[in-house]
């Protein structure tokens, strides 16, 4: 906790403000594959089916940032894949390393051994956010397409646990 922000877990009632950091994000481009706006309703089933979920509340208790772990789609797979986000303006330096010092604690608890980021290859702050927590190249998925068909590469690293 700072004197800017605090960390806790999200609550269903996060959502609205969740949407509010995540929706312009979307709509500027170039950072998230995540292209079209998102619902409260699909931010709170993030909220409910993540394997943890975090936001960084400003001091006005607004939500200035969020990160989650949605789990691997492999039943034994013991990989959580990391999604992290945070407000543009104004910019609360040190709430993504604040959000990650969260997580990491909550993916061990939930038996993970290794967190996978996902990231846009043009996605300079993303690729030096996760390279800053200690994120370790894996492999790149190429030319993957957006949904106007451009191909955009997606770096995946992993941070092991």
């Amino acid at each position: 906790m700072t004197d800017q922000f605090r960390i806790r877990a999200a609550v269903p009632g996060d959502a609205a403000g969740m949407v509010d950091v995540l929706n312009p994000i979307v709509a500027a481009g170039g950072t998230t594959a995540i292209e079209d706006p998102v619902t409260v309703e699909e931010m709170a089933d993030v909220i409910a089916t993540s394997l943890c979920c975090h936001v960084a509340l400003d001091a006005a208790g607004l939500v200035a940032g969020m990160q989650w772990l949605d789990p691997s789609d492999a039943p034994h797979d013991r990989c959580g894949y990391i999604s992290s986000f945070t407000q543009r303006e104004p910019r609360l330096a040190g709430t993504g390393r604040a959000l990650f010092a969260a997580t990491v604690p909550a993916a061990r608890a939930a038996g993970l051994t290794v967190l996978v980021a996902k990231i846009r290859a043009d996605n300079m702050p993303g690729l030096g956010y996760y390279r800053a927590m200690g994120f370790q190249d894996h492999n790149v998925d190429h030319a993957v397409p957006l949904a106007d068909g451009t191909p955009v590469d997606r770096v995946v690293w992993i941070y092991p646990l």
